[in-house]
Formats: C-alpha cells, structure tokens, sequence
C-alpha cells in the first residue's frame, strides 16, 4: 500500500528527510518502549485552559546560541519544500494519506523554529519547533503523527527520486517534563549510509515542543528548551 503525502504537511518527516545529509551518522542502540506513544504527566487545569501564543511570542521562546552554548551556529530558515513522498510497505501513514496531503497535519498556525548546526567536530545538527493552540489540539494532531510513524518498525519512502529504507523505534519519554510527552528514533538508510534522528515531543498546556536531530543532541538541550518554551510571561 502506498500513498503521496506533501512533506511540507508531516512536518517531522519533511525535518528529518531534509536534513538527511547533516545529521550525525550512527547505530540506534535505545531500546523500544511499551509504553503508549503519548505519556502523560501532571497537568493543571490553568495549564490546559491556557490561551495560544502569537507566532511572535514563540519566536522570544525558542534556544538561541547563548543557550546552547559554544560550537553552535543557527542554520537561515529553508525554503518550504512541496515535494512530494511516496510511502511503502505502512497502512498507518497510508490511512493519513488524504489530511496529510492537504496540510491536515501539524499546521497549526502559531509556530516558530530554529536549526543549529553544531561544529565540534560533528557537524550534527539539532532542530527546535514551537507549536501553539489549545491543549486537545495539539494534543490530538502529535498523537496522530506519532501513532503512525511508529505504528510501522520499517517501512520505504521515495523522497525527490531517491528511496529511502526507514525504521521507527518508539522511545520512552521523560515523565518529569511537561503534561505530555513522545518521542521516537527514526532511521534512514540510503546509498549504504544510515542516519539516526531523535524526535522528542513536550506539551506544557498550550504550548507544543519539537526537539529533533542528533540524538546525543536532543537529550542535551531538552530540559532547557522545555523550561524556556513554558516560561511565564
């Protein structure tokens, strides 16, 4: 079963294709959760009732290089990309086939982002989304994007003419973190490479976290992007 989905609608898939050729090369060696692909952690009902933020305002939460700390430089904003992907051998992405193509997925409207690259000695890259709009909202549109991209352990895309050969493994995310929480390795093997990209989700009421990219990365700077994305004010 196949299906064509825009890869500027599943924004995570169109990340982690584009940045294919940056991201640090490597073996997974996490081990799959059982837990659920969203874990919830507490929640207050000020939270949940919390108003969405502007697009400004999330922009003023996002890491910069003084956060991040020496060896990062911030990446200019890519293009928006319409190219079109092809997905084998997954009913779970095929079945959101028809909203993926039409942007039904993680448009939110409120959204800022930033991508760094990291030069000691690496050249990984890490990336930072920030989503906003009502917590069932953003609740419900993760939900649905990471239940299919881990519903499948393998699966093949064709992505500008290339294939690439995929793996999901869902992780365990940290419970002290936010209401909700996801997050995932993807694998992408092609041409005899194959590059590792970690995916963890926060949502802290109204506010959405994406923080993609290396692994080693990602676990560095998530607890200080959560903090600086639910700041008061």
């Amino acid at each position: 079963m196949r299906v064509r989905v825009a890869t500027t609608a599943v924004s995570l898939t169109a990340l982690t294709l584009l940045a294919l050729p940056a991201c640090s090369t490597g073996t997974a060696g996490a081990k799959p959760s059982t837990a659920s692909p969203s874990q919830k952690g507490m929640s207050t009902g000020a939270d949940q009732n919390a108003a969405p933020l502007s697009s400004a305002a999330l922009q003023t939460r996002l890491l910069d290089e003084s956060d991040l700390g020496s060896g990062y430089l911030r990446q200019p904003e890519r293009p928006s990309r319409h190219d079109d992907v092809t997905v084998f051998g997954c009913t779970a992405l095929s079945e959101l086939g028809g909203e993926a193509a039409t942007g039904g997925l993680l448009t939110f409207p409120r959204k800022a982002k930033a991508t760094f690259t990291y030069t000691g000695g690496s050249n990984s890259e890490v990336t930072e989304e920030l989503y906003s709009d009502s917590a069932k909202k953003l609740s419900d549109g993760i939900n649905r994007i990471f239940d299919a991209m881990t519903d499948c352990p393998t699966y093949q895309v064709l992505a500008g003419g290339a294939a690439i050969d995929m793996a999901s493994q869902k992780l365990t995310a940290p419970h002290r973190l936010g209401d909700e929480q996801w997050s995932q390795l993807l694998t992408f093997s092609t041409g005899g490479q194959s590059t590792v990209v970690k995916q963890t989700a926060i949502r802290t009421g109204s506010v959405l976290l994406i923080v993609s990219g290396s692994p080693a990365l990602v676990d560095r700077h998530l607890d200080k992007a959560v903090a600086k994305a639910a700041k008061a004010g």
